[in-house]
């Protein structure tokens, strides 16, 4: 694989791993009018006094949105403006067939749908299934912003298409237009950690240059033989 490093602000990166076909203009923020959020758990307990509500194996659903976790706390059920924590096996189910995984995540309502959602783990996760690969990353953190429909992965930010990769202290990935930015150290420095790396496999159709053949070794002429010996004369 050729592999290139940079260092340099934000930059927009077009490689075939993050410039598949855009998606049309109609594939914009999620239409959450009228849909209600669904509840669903195996027990819950509620604190008056706290105004909060613990959840257990809790799923919660918004037309194609979807979390589920092992644990869930929240204070009061206002998704008009609420803040959830989820642990244990968390799972979101994002716009355009993506996805994230994580340990823990810190999902966000606001004016009735889920707003953004911030998930941390070792590693957490983001998936997306495309037209004709799948779109992988993984991070400390992966912050996902539901108006902008992008991920934001920071801390040991890897993502890749199966084939080219690309890691950086951040990584912007938007999950519509299926575009990703990257972000290397602003300070200067040469530390090759705060660098962007990429790695572009070699195009499938293009032939590797051949190898110089080696000819074979020629074997070592025989010794002359020597003419037989004259017979003595009588």
């Amino acid at each position: 694989m050729a592999r290139i490093s940079r260092n340099s602000a934000l930059c927009l990166l077009g490689l075939g791993l993050l410039t598949a076909t855009a998606l049309p203009a109609s594939a914009a923020l999620p239409d959450f009018s009228g849909l209600p959020v669904q509840v669903d758990a195996a027990s819950s307990e509620v604190d008056y006094k706290s105004n909060t509500v613990v959840f257990k194996d809790v799923v919660i659903s918004q037309g194609d949105m979807r979390v589920s976790a092992e644990h869930a706390r929240a204070t009061g059920l206002n998704f008009a403006s609420s803040r959830w924590n989820f642990e244990g096996n968390v799972h979101i189910d994002a716009e355009q067939r993506g996805s994230l995984r994580s340990d823990q995540a810190v999902v966000e309502f606001k004016d009735g749908h889920i707003a953004r959602a911030t998930i941390t783990g070792k590693p957490a996760e983001f998936e997306q299934k495309r037209a004709n690969s799948v779109a992988r990353g993984h991070a400390d953190q992966i912050f996902y912003d539901v108006n902008d429909g992008t991920v934001r992965l920071t801390d040991e930010a890897w993502l890749s298409d199966g084939q080219n990769e690309i890691s950086g202290p951040l990584l912007v990935y938007n999950i519509r237009e299926q575009r990703v930015q990257a972000a290397a150290s602003t300070g200067g420095a040469a530390d090759t950690d705060q660098r962007v790396h990429i790695s572009i496999a070699p195009h499938p159709g293009k032939p590797e240059p051949a190898k110089p053949e080696t000819e074979p070794a020629k074997p070592a002429p025989k010794p002359p033989v020597p003419p037989p010996d004259s017979p003595p004369k009588s």
